[in-house]
This record gives C-alpha cells, sequence and structure tokens, in this order.
C-alpha cells in the first residue's frame, strides 16, 4: 500500500516535498519515489519526518 507523506529531500538542502512512500525495506528504511525516482528514505520518529537521500540512495531496479 502506498501513501503520499511530505519529506526533506537531500538535492533540495532539506526542503520539504510531497514523495509516494511505497514500501518498507526493513527496520526504518523505505523506498520512496521522488519525482519519478526510487530512492531510500528514512523515518525520523522523534520528529515524525521523512529524509529522502535522492542523491546518494537511489534504487537502480
Amino acid at each position: 500500500m502506498s501513501y503520499k507523506a511530505m519529506a526533506h529531500i537531500h538535492s533540495l538542502n532539506g526542503e520539504m516535498a510531497e514523495i509516494t512512500v511505497l514500501e518498507e525495506v526493513g527496520n526504518n528504511d523505505y523506498i520512496v519515489d521522488y519525482k519519478g525516482v526510487k530512492c531510500h528514505a528514512l523515518f525520523n520518529w522523534f520528529v515524525c519526518q521523512f529524509y529522502v537521500d535522492d542523491v546518494y540512495r537511489r534504487v537502480d531496479k
């Protein structure tokens, strides 16, 4: 089940943008879609926000 959320985006220097969370692949590790790019994201439970690394943690498949 995918859902939309707001997240801090690495390529935007931490600015917020909308993502689509596609699946949880590990403990606090998610595959997300940001503007057609699939990449990894972490969820920070202390501030309840996603952090997307669309620069170094892209998913190739």
